[in-house]
């Protein structure tokens, strides 16, 4: 499995619009850093978790050619916004839909927020999408197994993720122990 952090940075990217400070005023290519996602290949797999505002310049940085799924922590602007670009793997897939792994809030979010993808008047050109629910029981694309992870963003409830060996958590303030069965 390879992982491929898309981007690290802070709900605004680093550096933030009209700051002045050390870092993002610095020349480090450490602190350009696009809004929290990752890609995840692992054979003929390949996943992201979270389409921010960034999502389409890191698919065409990392040349990204193929996605079997996408999957949202939360419902946030920074990890949603980039959604309408999933339809580039449309058209390169002949139509076919790219399945989303979400929660009922996240859903929510993204049926207000890109109401014409739902709309019963289909708008050419809009990303052709198959919605899978998820809540905290693990669950399965292709032949990885995906462990959501309930979590806090302040008061908001957010999900993490561990697949196989590797957590990737954003955005959470605390982590519950919970006693694996």
């Amino acid at each position: 499995m390879k992982i491929t952090f898309l981007g690290t940075g802070t709900s605004q990217g680093v550096p933030i619009i009209a700051c002045n400070c050390q870092i993002c005023l610095s020349n480090n290519p450490k602190d350009k850093r696009l809004r929290s996602s990752i890609f995840i290949q692992d054979g003929d797999l390949n996943v992201v978790i979270d389409t921010g505002p960034d999502f389409r310049t890191q698919m065409l940085r990392e040349n990204i050619q193929d996605l079997s799924a996408v999957l949202f922590t939360h419902e946030h602007k920074d990890h949603t916004a980039g959604f309408d670009d999933v339809r580039a793997f449309n058209f390169k897939y002949n139509g076919r839909a790219v399945p989303i792994y979400l929660s009922e809030q996240v859903e929510e979010a993204l049926r207000r927020d890109f109401h014409y993808i739902f709309s019963n008047k289909a708008y050419p050109g809009i990303p052709i999408i198959k919605l899978n629910r998820i809540d905290s029981t693990p669950f399965k694309i292709k032949h990885l197994t995906f462990i959501p992870i309930e979590l806090l963003h302040f008061k908001m409830p957010v999900l993490g993720f561990r697949i196989n060996n590797f957590c990737y958590i954003t955005d959470a303030n605390q982590i519950e122990y919970k006693e694996l069965g």
